[in-house]
């Protein structure tokens, strides 16, 4: 897209929007309507309704003695969660090289959004029989093991807002599969990422124990659907996810790894 189709695709409204969130970033004290009219060359009406909108999404607090604005926390969130994902990726390559080289299957490194799971990053196999790049693709968190970790093993002491209606309850089939998830940190399905496609998956943790990410395999049902081989692999993926998670500040990983095994047995 040239930079002229770019501009006519712009929202003016965001662009305001974004003009906004970018002047309180340099001011760490806060700033009035006033100073941000004469600054960005709006009228205060509209600085008004705009700062409203993002005060009401949490992109913006506002302080009532001294009516100024300044960043709110689901800025630095958000800002907190790319870092995080960037720290994952870079942390998550290198072992995810090795441990395709090692399997000779696609790996892949994969996030939570939402109510979905989404495919961040691949290392693809040299197996001539493969399947296509999942990478930014979104499936709902219940269709295959990749979301499933992420839903096995979320915090469940993460207070949700009012506004946000609990999930609809799970279905037999997946509640067992996440109990198997926290059971013994490994899960495995057939079918959910496309037709015959195989799916192995181990949750990443980073320095709070919390969920960051999943660590899975995908490949043709006829080299991954035999038992012995998803334990192979299982054990692989593990002392992978280990290494990536060690690397996001999280240190009882294998011990971790060690308890799952044993409840396999």
């Amino acid at each position: 897209m040239t930079p002229r189709e770019k501009e006519s695709y712009s929202i003016q409204s965001v662009e305001h929007a974004l003009d906004l969130l970018e002047a309180l970033c340099d001011q760490v004290d806060g700033v009035q309507i006033a100073q941000l009219s004469t600054r960005l060359g709006m009228n205060k009406s509209s600085i008004f309704r705009l700062l409203a909108t993002l005060e009401a999404r949490g992109y913006v607090q506002r302080e009532e003695s001294s009516k100024r604005y300044r960043l709110g926390m689901t800025a630095y969130e958000t800002a907190q969660k790319f870092l995080s994902h960037m720290t994952l990726l870079r942390k998550a390559r290198p072992v995810m090289e090795r441990l395709a080289r090692l399997c000779d299957e696609a790996v892949y490194l994969a996030i939570r959004r939402g109510d979905e799971v989404l495919f961040l990053d691949m290392i693809d196999t040299g197996q001539q029989v493969k399947l296509a790049s999942l990478v930014g693709r979104r499936y709902p968190l219940t269709a295959l093991s990749a979301g499933r970790a992420l839903l096995a093993f979320d915090d469940d002491r993460v207070i949700r807002p009012r506004s946000v209606p609990r999930p609809p309850p799970l279905d037999a089939i997946v509640a067992l599969a996440l109990e198997r998830f926290r059971r013994t940190g490994f899960g495995a399905d057939v079918g959910g990422g496309g037709e015959g496609v195989t799916c192995l998956a181990v949750p990443l943790f980073n320095h709070r124990e919390e969920i960051e990410g999943t660590l899975a395999i995908l490949g043709p049902d006829f080299r991954l659907g035999s038992e012995t081989r998803q334990l192979e692999l299982r054990t692989q993926l593990l002392e992978a996810a280990g290494v990536i998670s060690s690397g996001m500040g999280y240190f009882g990983y294998f011990e971790r790894a060690r308890q799952w095994t044993a409840a396999m047995q």
